[in-house]
């Protein structure tokens, strides 16, 4: 497309936001283009601490209309993609000297209430010293709340909000990265360099800028005259541990500071825990955990935990930044969660709409707010439709997931079991598409270790837009984890003789 055939929409960023509104613009008509400069979902998108929340301490702010917007989201999405989001029960101990136990119960009661729960069970008080907390907590911890959240595969999110976007026509670029932008007449001139360095120049009535952590630079580049400095970059960290217990419930544990930190089952053989909240300066394409931060995780769940745990037993750590509006907040922790528009729009000139902040609960109405906030004359409709649309592979009731599973082991009897399980939480009904013709394991190509295979790959490549090692690894699954270091090198030895992608 050349700068006389203009796009509708140009959006700058592959993230949760960028893909969510790709998709529900390329849904109501509009000719979309997306640029990211690296791997969907490569930074903050895949670094979450991976829940579909309403945020219960967003209510210690008085955050109600994020919260209750955040707790209708949950259901919708629950229903949208039940494969890779599902229900979560979280255990909150009360402890003697922070939050009195009424205020835990009165926080719980809204959090059940304000958001018109259907489908997820409702809080309910529990003796900790019984089964099986009372293996898990310090005997101190007498009394407790256990209330419902969901879980989310964050950067498959991203990617079956991509695959959607494309399959409504939307054009999809990974590793691409927006190098110019400049206001021309009636449209913007955007120069897009991929990763060899050939650079295309395309034209464009409207852009979103949903860069994240680079939103400001994305500004500079589409007004250098102004100042830009929206952002509070805060950076979050987690620690992954071998399992720290058994069960299949996850802890909120508060901390003296008023956070919170969270202990989540984790890919069947671990424990995830986070995050923290630290100012962050300096480059965020280059972010690992600090000394301090793996102290703090570990001295908060410590707390709390009979065995303790020290950073050194980790076995993988990750760490991200999150793109908050500057609220001019003194704590990190307070800096408002809810996602903030910027348009500018002069007289006779195109638009631009920036994003900051945001979480993944709400990427679907921020969409839909983005898009109303826009001047779009483009689009061929203007009507909502993203609230009751599955995302690819969520052909599968909510509650019916299970049978799905028992189905697809029954039919793929040569597949092991442990392994058709996770393909079919990977991929839900996607999976006839991964498997495709095999009618036995062998059938599947090279094992790569840990039940990656590569028709697996192969699938990924062409249909989701991984192009390495890394994208497969730990972006399209968290196989990285299962896989010992020669595993995870047969992988990147595969895509150098494969030729088409890149190895890292």
């Amino acid at each position: 497309m050349s700068e006389d055939t203009p796009y509708d929409l140009l959006v700058i960023g592959g993230g949760i936001n960028g893909v969510g509104i790709a998709r529900d613009a390329a849904g109501r008509g509009a000719k979309v283009l997306l640029c990211e400069k690296d791997d969907l979902a490569s930074h903050t998108s895949s670094a979450s601490t991976k829940l579909v929340h309403g945020g219960l301490r967003y209510l210690e702010h008085y955050e109600f209309r994020l919260v209750r917007e955040s707790l209708i989201e949950r259901e919708r999405l629950l229903g949208m993609a039940p494969h890779i989001i599902w229900p979560l029960r979280f255990v909150l101990p009360h402890d003697k000297g922070l939050r009195p136990s009424w205020l835990l119960r009165l926080g719980l009661f809204l959090y059940d209430h304000i958001g018109g729960r259907k489908l997820l069970p409702a809080t309910k008080t529990l003796d900790l010293r019984a089964a099986p907390h009372g293996d898990v907590l310090e005997e101190r911890l007498i009394k407790g709340f256990e209330y419902s959240d969901c879980w989310v595969e964050d950067a498959r999110l991203v990617v079956l909000n991509a695959m959607d976007a494309a399959r409504r026509g939307a054009d999809i670029r990974t590793r691409t990265e927006c190098v110019s932008l400049d206001r021309s007449g009636q449209v913007w001139l955007a120069d897009l360099k991929d990763e060899h360095g050939k650079t295309q120049r395309i034209s464009a009535r409207t852009v979103v800028n949903a860069a994240g952590p680079w939103v400001d630079n994305v500004l500079g580049k589409a007004m250098p005259e102004k100042q830009h400095q929206n952002l509070r970059l805060v950076k979050g960290s987690h620690l992954i541990f071998p399992k720290l217990f058994d069960h299949d419930q996850a802890y909120i544990f508060q901390n003296k500071d008023d956070r919170i930190v969270f202990a989540i089952p984790y890919e069947r053989e671990f424990t995830l825990v986070g995050t923290t909240d630290v100012a962050f300066k300096g480059d965020a394409n280059t972010i690992e955990i600090s000394d301090d931060e793996s102290a703090y995780i570990c001295d908060a769940i410590n707390e709390y935990l009979k065995v303790d745990v020290a950073p050194d037993q980790a076995i993988w750590s990750y760490s991200g930044v999150r793109p908050l509006y500057d609220d001019q907040s003194r704590n990190n922790s307070t800096v408002t969660r809810d996602y903030v528009f910027e348009l500018d729009n002069p007289e006779g000139a195109p638009p631009i709409l920036s994003i900051f902040g945001g979480k993944i609960t709400t990427y679907r109405k921020l969409a839909e707010h983005a898009l109303h906030k826009l001047p779009m004359p483009w689009l061929e409709t203007k009507q909502a439709w993203t609230a009751g649309a599955g995302l690819p592979g969520g052909e599968i009731h909510v509650d019916k997931f299970n049978a799905f599973v028992s189905d697809m082991q029954s039919r793929y009897d040569w597949c092991a079991a442990d392994v058709m399980f996770r393909l079919c939480r990977a991929y839900g009904t996607l999976l006839f598409d991964v498997i495709g013709d095999a009618t036995n394991w062998a059938a599947m190509g090279e094992d790569f270790g840990a039940g990656l295979t590569e028709a697996e790959v192969e699938y990924l490549i062409e249909h989701e837009f991984a192009q390495t090692a890394d994208d497969v690894l730990w972006r399209r699954s968290k196989l990285g984890l299962h896989m010992d270091d020669e595993e995870r090198k047969s992988l990147e030895s595969w895509f150098a003789k494969r030729g088409a992608v890149r190895v890292a």
